[in-house]
């Protein structure tokens, strides 16, 4: 039985993943952590205001704000429990000190921008389509609650474009009245970032070549969509040395 550990846990995204733990037969929801509502009952539970009550606990989840996160890891990992981190906006001087953390080889880590299957599907299929199409830009939609643009996921798609295309095809550039009309740079691939109320988490991947264009689209219109990617996470990181990046190495 794996014990568990949720970091971010009155959130709307810690309270599914509390719940999916709680009703999994072969993992225990043994903490629950958030500084914001310390002492607010969540099930059986009452909510801990610091990392220090991770005793036991042999996996932690993380889904709280790109702030918290690296402390949060360095507590958690820097204690011998693995961590599966969904929280978006860390960036590579982030990455690389999670990767640091686990160099002992006594402690792994998952991080992955969604853990929606088919997010990451969509970006596997989005670095396929690159290598025949240049051409890419790349519209992410979210709530308007989310505080990272553009998202973990957009920029992980943009990157995994850039990295396999074969062509060199430059955006052309905006009204220079107008910075930022044509959206966020991320190797050479143009993001765009909307943020509205009654949106959850979409993105929308638009290759054109001529005479042609192909869009690939996923959309989240429920939180249970990230569910089984982050059990399966659980279940997984322990075998898994070191820092591993994104959902695809496990659905490998």
């Amino acid at each position: 039985m794996t014990t568990v550990g949720v970091l971010g846990a009155a959130g709307r995204m810690g309270r599914e993943v509390c719940r999916a733990v709680d009703a999994a037969d072969d993992l225990t929801l043994i903490a629950a952590v958030d500084p914001h509502h310390q002492g607010i009952a969540l099930g059986d539970l009452v909510v801990a205001g610091s990392t220090d009550e991770l005793e036991g606990v042999d996996v932690a989840v993380d889904f709280t704000t790109p702030r918290s996160v690296i402390g949060n890891a360095r507590s958690c990992l820097g204690h011998g429990i693995h961590m599966v981190i969904g929280t978006t906006g860390i960036g590579e001087d982030g990455l690389e000190e999670i990767r640091r953390l686990t160099g002992s080889g006594d402690v792994n880590a998952i991080v992955a921008p969604n853990f929606a299957i088919g997010a990451a599907l969509m970006m596997r299929f989005s670095e396929q389509a690159a290598r025949h199409f240049d051409a890419a830009e790349v519209i992410e939609l979210h709530h308007d609650q989310k505080v990272d643009a553009p998202s973990g996921t957009a920029i992980t798609t943009a990157q995994r474009i850039g990295a396999a295309r074969a062509g060199a095809w430059e955006a052309p550039a905006g009204d220079a009245s107008h910075p930022g009309a044509r959206g966020a740079d991320v190797e050479g691939i143009r993001v765009h970032g909307i943020r509205l109320p009654g949106l959850l988490a979409h993105q929308e991947v638009i290759f054109g070549s001529p005479g042609q264009t192909l869009v690939l689209r996923h959309d989240t219109i429920d939180r249970s969509a990230f569910i089984p990617g982050i059990l399966l996470a659980i279940r997984t990181v322990a075998d898994r040395p070191g820092l591993t990046v994104g959902l695809d190495a496990l659905l490998d």
